[in-house]
């Protein structure tokens, strides 16, 4: 089942899936209709989801936020419920905080991030999927601020949850780890264009080397290797889910060269273009 919010003069929106057998994230091979971010709830047993063609064991009741550009399958998309919402939804104003579509959930430490869900708060959020759901019925002048409180509700609750959970939360403060998030968003936001470490030490009032630091200090790879991850699997998206030539994922990616991108892919993805799209 499916059940949509629109608003026409923001093109807000807001879809809920409810044991959808269809569900899924194209990613760049067949984009969704709008740029959306993901919460998907495992109601039922464990079971597999493929998230950018690498395969991780979803746990029951447990939450899996997802951003927009990544694509992901389901072994059992029937016992899921997902709620996707787009920026002119929900960050209209908060776009940058916390519990806002660029906050911990979606740009912390961890990616994927599944967040376990005790009893009290699995019984909690199948309440909420009865609430969401039958709000989505109504057409009044409050659905949508409605809504956007349910959200909310719930963004903040997972958010508490996935602090709780993460080891290197709870180990440093919440202005390294803010430091830290701020620097997944400028990523996410400029990686095509921007390939070098002083670029984001710059945006963050950093140093380079204090930038290092932090990460260090979290026992996450370096802010270097963090760039290099995302340009390779973007190339490995547009291989996947494109019939975009390596010339032409090279201009996308910002390199100076199509040899410069080809060198590149096959030191750290360790295989040719050509060889990785024939997999």
């Amino acid at each position: 089942m499916i059940r949509e919010y629109n608003d026409k003069a923001t093109t807000a929106r807001f879809v809920m899936h409810i044991n959808n057998k269809s569900f899924t994230g194209k990613g760049l091979g067949a984009p969704a209709p709008f740029p959306v971010n993901t919460f998907v709830y495992n109601k039922g047993s464990a079971q597999q989801v493929v998230i950018d063609e690498i395969a991780y064991t979803m746990p029951a009741r447990c939450i899996l936020p997802l951003v927009y550009n990544q694509h992901f399958v389901f072994s059992h998309p029937e016992n899921l419920m997902a709620l996707q919402f787009n920026r002119e939804f929900y960050c209209i104003v908060d776009h940058d905080v916390e519990v806002g579509c660029a906050g911990f959930i979606f740009y912390g430490i961890n990616h994927p991030m599944f967040i376990q869900l005790d009893t009290e708060e699995a019984d909690e959020m199948q309440h909420l999927e009865k609430v969401i759901g039958s709000e989505l019925l109504r057409n009044d002048n409050f659905q949508g601020e409605m809504l956007r409180s349910l959200l909310k509700r719930i963004m903040i609750q997972v958010t508490r949850k996935a602090k709780e959970q993460s080891e290197g939360y709870r180990q440093c403060s919440d202005d390294r780890m803010d430091l830290i998030r701020k620097f997944s968003l400028l990523l996410e936001m400029n990686f095509k264009k921007e390939h070098e470490v002083k670029f984001y030490a710059a945006a963050l009032h950093k140093s380079p080397k204090t930038l290092s630091n932090v990460f260090s200090l979290l026992k996450q790879p370096a802010p270097s290797v963090l760039i290099r991850n995302r340009l390779v699997l973007e190339a490995k998206r547009y291989l996947h889910y494109t019939d975009k030539s390596a010339r032409e994922i090279a201009w996308e990616l910002g390199f100076e060269s199509p040899a410069h991108f080809s060198r590149f892919f096959k030191t750290y993805a360790g295989a040719n273009t050509s060889a990785f799209r024939n997999v």
